[in-house]
C-alpha cells in the first residue's frame, strides 16, 4: 500500500491553483515537493488534510479516501503548515498536552510522548516555559513534536524552515530526515529552496500548478536543478 495517491488533481480559486496533478508516494520515502511560492504546494497540503474540498480528481491517504473516509486517512497523519499555529501564552507542555488530548492518548501516555519528542528536539528542558519565549527554530520543533505525538505514518510540513536561520533549518530537516530513516515514516516535504534537496533525494517540481519533473534530485548542478533555476531566474548563477 502506499502513503499518498494523487490522480488528476485540478483546483480553482479565481485562477486555477492546481492542473491535474498526479503523484505517488511509496510507504517510507522522503519527497521534496519543489516549487515557487504560488506553485501550488500549499494548496495540495490543504487538500489533503482536508482543509478544502476537493473538486477534482482523486485522493488516497495511507489507503483512505478523501473526502469518503477522511477520520481514518488521516488519523495517522502529521502536518505542520507554512504560518505558525501555536498559542504563545501556553507552556510547551500545555501546547503539547492539548494536543495529545485531541488524538485520544491517556494522560500517561501523553506525558510519555510528549517527554521522547521533546527529548528528540533538544527542547526537554524548555518544557515548562512559555511558547512565546522560544526562538522561531524552537518554535518549529515544537510543532513537529506536536504533529507526532500520535502514531504518524506520513508527515507532510509545508515550508517549515521559512525565515530561520542554517542551523535551525537544518535541525528540522535531519529530524525529518530520521523519521524516514530510523521509523518507517513517509515525509513529504515542500520548499521553495533549493539547498534543502540532498543528493538522491527523490524532487517533484511542480510549477503554475502542475508536475514538470519527477526524479532523483543528483548533485546540486545537475539537470532537476538547473531548470528550477531558470524558473526563478538563476540560470547564469546555476
Amino acid at each position: 500500500m502506499t502513503a499518498l495517491d494523487i490522480e488528476g488533481v485540478s483546483h480553482t480559486y479565481r485562477r486555477k491553483a492546481l492542473d491535474g496533478v498526479n503523484l505517488t508516494i511509496g510507504r517510507g520515502e522522503f519527497v521534496v515537493l519543489l516549487g515557487l511560492n504560488g506553485a501550488g504546494k500549499t494548496t495540495l497540503f490543504s487538500l489533503i488534510a482536508g482543509l478544502l474540498n476537493l473538486q477534482a480528481g482523486a485522493l488516497r491517504v495511507l489507503g483512505h479516501r478523501l473526502p469518503q473516509e477522511r477520520g481514518k486517512a488521516l488519523a495517522h497523519c502529521g502536518f505542520v503548515f507554512q504560518q505558525p499555529a501555536l498559542d504563545l501564552d501556553l507552556t510547551v507542555s500545555e501546547t503539547l498536552r492539548y494536543h495529545a488530548a485531541l488524538h485520544g492518548l491517556s494522560r500517561r501516555d501523553a506525558n510519555r510522548r510528549i517527554d521522547e519528542e521533546l527529548t528528540r528536539g533538544g527542547l526537554l528542558d524548555r518544557k515548562r516555559d512559555l511558547v512565546r519565549t522560544l526562538s522561531g527554530g524552537q518554535r518549529r520543533r515544537i510543532e513537529i513534536a506536536r504533529s507526532l505525538l500520535h502514531p504518524v505514518q506520513l508527515l507532510l510540513l509545508d515550508e517549515p524552515t521559512v525565515g530561520l536561520d542554517v542551523p535551525s533549518r537544518k535541525a528540522i530537516l535531519d529530524r525529518a530526515r530520521a523519521l524516514c530513516r530510523e521509523d518507517g515514516a513517509t515525509v513529504l516535504w515542500a520548499t521553495h529552496l533549493l539547498d534543502e534537496v540532498a543528493d538522491g533525494d527523490r524532487a517533484v517540481v511542480i510549477h503554475e500548478g502542475r508536475i514538470i519533473d519527477d526524479g532523483p534530485a543528483g548533485h546540486a548542478d545537475g539537470p532537476l536543478s538547473r531548470r528550477f533555476a531558470r524558473l526563478v531566474g538563476l540560470e547564469a548563477a546555476a
